[in-house]
């Protein structure tokens, strides 16, 4: 699978158009039931607003580091001047249409000690007048040329409930583009063509078939096939997701999660990471092996969340992809790390022919903390260190079996004799050296400690070198016992 950096979808232009909303959380706490009805009283501690809808679409994207432009409609009133705000802290590039007949779709969520008790929502679903779309459309085509792809985000609220996802689908494909949608409803005509549409199962199961009541595979094949889909996406929840194309019909696992929080937004979390990936490069399995993955991300926390590109680098990495990344990748991931609340251990060296006493070191290490980030010295560091005959193995190598260590969460290969500048730019809370060293002697202990951090020493197994290991092999004698003749014998 190509590997993904902080910087894999920067320069990566993708446009938006669908329903937008605002997704509205009051959170609190109930400690009594209302006297005036068997309801829970709320006490309000927080309240907070995040886009929602096409609007997250966008969120997500500009999470990945895309640059992202967005249309839809809003009403004339306060959701909408809250949620331009929103959009420009984001720098989405916004071309929002007001309709003084609409109200700004809103969805509000009551929230008790992380449980839902009541949702408003407040909306107009009506379709859009045809001079709104027309004007919309007309915005949107004009910017067709310059993207390297187009979300469509369909909830169901008026915005495609006439002609216009068919119009945008024509003038993309006439620009040489592809065009992704989340659809909503079981009226699928409009979407016919479209290069990858990604419903959930329950959305799947809505749309009429002759294969309907025969289960996923036959009505999934069948529906992409009369509707010319080039790629039917079917999100899964906790059965996973499966895509369904020209050659066949391939399955993932949902991604492996320790708790489910909220799944609120994670279509949108989908399309977005999918549409991005497939313009990025990605082949589409490993774009819907990362849009798998974002889905997990999000799932975790709490309300409509868009993923972030460390989040997603952080996931990938720590999954099925590499974890030897740069420095200012382990920087970025180590900052979201601390957001988190996780406390992260540095040690670093050469690491040449790995052994126990290193395996000692780094699983002692590992053990001080939630995340290990490990300084490797690279070859030129090695031979100024250890002599021009080091390192034995080189810097990819060692790079390697040291990302193959599943106490290992990050590598981070550097070119000085010391690790100072990485340590200063990671700042770990923990810094780990072996017994050969004393607190003191330790590189990188002023500048940890000043931040309240501490060094650990953790004392060597004795014998266990990577000198000792090339004396042996020098001399052509073995560091195994010779076994006796009665072993021999019996062997």
């Amino acid at each position: 699978m190509k590997n993904i950096s902080l910087d894999t979808f920067k320069g990566i232009r993708i446009l938006v158009a669908g329903d937008v909303m605002l997704d509205r959380y009051v959170r609190g706490e109930v400690s009594r039931i209302s006297p005036e009805a068997p309801v829970p009283v709320l006490s309000v501690t927080e309240r907070t607003d995040v886009p929602g809808g096409a609007a997250n679409v966008a969120a997500n994207l500009r999470g990945l580091g895309c640059s992202v432009a967005l249309w839809g409609i809003t009403g004339s009133d306060g959701q909408a001047g809250i949620l331009g705000s929103l959009l420009e802290e984001l720098r989405v590039e916004n071309f929002l249409v007001c309709d003084r007949n609409r109200t700004t779709t809103s969805k509000t969520r009551l929230v008790a000690d992380s449980q839902q008790i009541v949702r408003y929502d407040e909306e107009s679903n009506e379709p859009v007048s045809s001079e709104l779309e027309d004007r919309l459309f007309l915005s949107l085509e004009s910017r067709i040329s310059g993207a390297d792809a187009v979300v469509l985000s369909d909830y169901g609220k008026g915005l495609f409930a006439k002609g216009l996802a068919r119009r945008v689908i024509d003038a993309v494909h006439r620009s040489g583009g592809q065009v992704f949608i989340d659809p909503k409803g079981d009226k699928w005509e409009r979407y016919r063509g479209a290069d990858c549409v990604t419903p959930n199962e329950r959305e799947l199961f809505h749309v009429p078939g002759e294969y309907r009541e025969k289960g996923l595979s036959l009505h999934g094949g069948n529906l992409r096939n009369s509707f010319a889909f080039r790629k039917l996406l079917v999100t899964r929840g906790a059965k996973g997701m499966c895509l369904f194309d020209d050659e066949g019909e391939y399955s993932l696992p949902a991604p492996r999660v320790r708790d489910v929080y909220d799944v609120s937004g994670a279509g949108d979390t989908v399309v977005s990471v999918l549409a991005a990936a497939v313009a990025a490069g990605f082949s589409w399995r490993d774009a819907m092996v990362l849009a798998n993955t974002a889905a997990g991300v999000v799932i975790t926390k709490s309300g409509t969340s868009p993923v972030s590109i460390e989040e997603l680098v952080s996931a990938a990495k720590n999954g099925r992809g590499s974890k030897i990344c740069s420095r200012d990748e382990a920087a970025a991931l180590g900052k979201l790390w601390r957001i988190r609340g996780e406390k992260i251990v540095f040690t670093n060296g050469c690491f040449d022919l790995l052994h126990p006493g290193h395996v000692l070191l780094l699983r002692e290490a590992a053990g001080e903390g939630d995340r290990l980030i490990v300084g490797l010295n690279s070859d030129e560091s090695v031979k100024k260190l250890k002599g021009p005959d080091r390192p034995v193995l080189c810097q990819e190598d060692r790079a390697a079996v040291l990302s193959a260590l599943d106490c290992v969460d990050l590598v981070v290969v550097f070119p000085e004799e010391t690790p100072l500048a990485l340590i200063e730019s990671l700042q770990p809370d923990v810094l780990v050296k072996g017994g050969d060293y004393t607190p003191d002697s330790v590189v990188g202990r002023e500048s940890v400690e000043g931040r309240g951090g501490r060094v650990v020493i953790v004392p060597l197994l004795q014998g266990k070198s990577t000198t000792s290991i090339l004396r042996t092999v020098h001399s052509g004698k073995t560091s195994v016992p010779e076994k006796t003749a009665e072993e021999k014998n019996n062997s």
